[in-house]
């Protein structure tokens, strides 16, 4: 099954006004689907704990990093999201030759690879191997939604930090990743790693000629021989490379300027709440340049189309605290509430996503206009901040904001 959902970018220096890395997603998912936004702090785990993840167990590591997720409220896994190293993740679903029905077996599924990189690791690079040894030891399949059972798909990723990024992509157990240190890059719905591979599971060539995908000779492009469909994927791919492009012309590439990717409906990056698969939530990061020891800022809806909703500005802080508002009344957080899988009509609507819902057109205007005098402030902050300065003063960034946006719905 190949529809059409989600689009992930990257903006490296030079192309960047700041020095450092801007990284967008659009997570587009099927429709009826929430999407919360939660916060975990760091923890400490025992010794030999196990860890629960959408379908099935994992051990569990000693310590995890805090993270910031949007995520689909029906799994444990993530969409998107960042932790408190300044690593960020998105990934894309991608439709390979070695898909096949035994996907549905349940295993880890792609937004589980991205939580479980986030919290695990303090570089773009350690959340690679993170996601790659987990991909090999357990595999990845299960029904990708509640809705759609029979929805199931591979997996590629952007995964970034202050120094690179490395676009991830994957058929089966099997991968390939390419760095990226330098312009911009960007995935949909298609492999698009060719033939520069920095890095790749052992058996990455041996398997496609033991599948008949390629005969030995030549140069070896991955996407060449396992996708198995490029269809709109592609396509989207091209228009927003070329957006990138074009914003990041004169080297003053900017959050607003993410923003604008990610609300472009010409292309099909952007996709309205009636679409079949509609933009369910969104995320840009500004990641700051290395040494320059100012703090990171992610900025997410937690609504779906970002062209109906408003960017949120967080900032990992030693007391982080973000609304009740975006999060969801089951799973995780409340296990009182967790509901059989694929139970349908269960109500996981958190207040934002109703009240957002509902609202007219001119709060949405007068909201767009908070949205832009919260892009000043931040990046004044993040201009004057020195390092070693405190955080206190935007523990509750993200809270406030989301609670003045809740004020003006009702």
């Amino acid at each position: 099954m190949n529809l059409v959902s989600c689009d992930t970018f990257v903006v490296l220096p030079p192309l960047t006004a700041h020095g450092g890395v801007i990284f967008g997603k659009n997570s587009d998912r099927p429709y009826g689907e929430v999407q919360e936004l939660v916060y975990r702090p760091a923890q400490q785990h025992p010794a030999g704990d196990k860890l629960q993840c959408t379908y099935i167990t994992v051990e569990q590591v000693d310590a995890t990093q805090a993270v910031i997720l949007s995520k689909p409220a029906w799994m444990w896994g993530a969409e998107m999201g960042a932790n408190a190293n300044g690593v960020v993740i998105g990934n894309e679903a991608v439709w390979t030759r070695l898909g096949s029905p035994s996907d549905c077996d349940e295993k880890l599924l792609g937004m589980d690879l991205v939580r479980l990189g986030l919290e695990r690791s303090q570089t773009a690079e350690q959340a690679l191997e993170v996601i790659t040894e987990l991909l090999e030891r357990y595999g990845q399949g299960g029904p990708c939604s509640d809705l759609m059972t029979d929805f199931t798909y591979h997996n590629s990723f952007i995964i970034a930090d202050p120094k690179e990024a490395w676009v991830l992509e994957t058929a089966g157990k099997v991968w390939a990743a390419e760095k990226i240190t330098a312009g911009c890059r960007n995935i949909s719905n298609a492999l698009s790693i060719g033939t520069k591979i920095d890095r790749s599971s052992a058996d990455l060539k041996e398997v496609a000629q033991k599948h008949g995908f390629w005969d030995g000779q030549g140069d070896f492009n991955f996407a060449s021989v396992y996708c198995k469909s490029n269809g709109s994927g592609s396509e989207r791919e091209i228009c927003g490379r070329n957006l990138l492009k074009t914003l990041s012309a004169d080297n003053t590439f900017d959050v607003s300027n993410m923003f604008e990717v990610l609300r472009d409906e010409d292309s099909g990056i952007c996709r309205k709440s009636g679409d079949p698969f509609p933009t369910t939530g969104s995320q840009v990061s500004l990641l700051s340049a290395p040494g320059s020891g100012k703090p990171h800022c992610h900025w997410f809806t937690a609504t779906p189309n970002p062209r109906a909703s408003v960017f949120k500005p967080f900032i990992f802080t030693p007391a982080a605290r973000i609304s009740q508002h975006t999060c969801s009344p089951t799973f995780e957080n409340d296990p009182a509430k967790v509901v059989p899988r694929f139970q349908r009509r269960v109500d996981r609507a958190h207040t934002l996503y109703k009240l957002h819902a509902g609202a007219s057109d001119s709060a949405r205007s007068l909201l767009k206009d908070m949205e832009l005098s919260c892009v000043v402030e931040v990046n004044k902050f993040l201009e004057d901040f020195a390092p070693g300065q405190s955080l206190n003063e935007v523990d509750d960034l993200l809270k406030d904001v989301v609670e003045t946006e809740v004020k003006f719905y009702k």
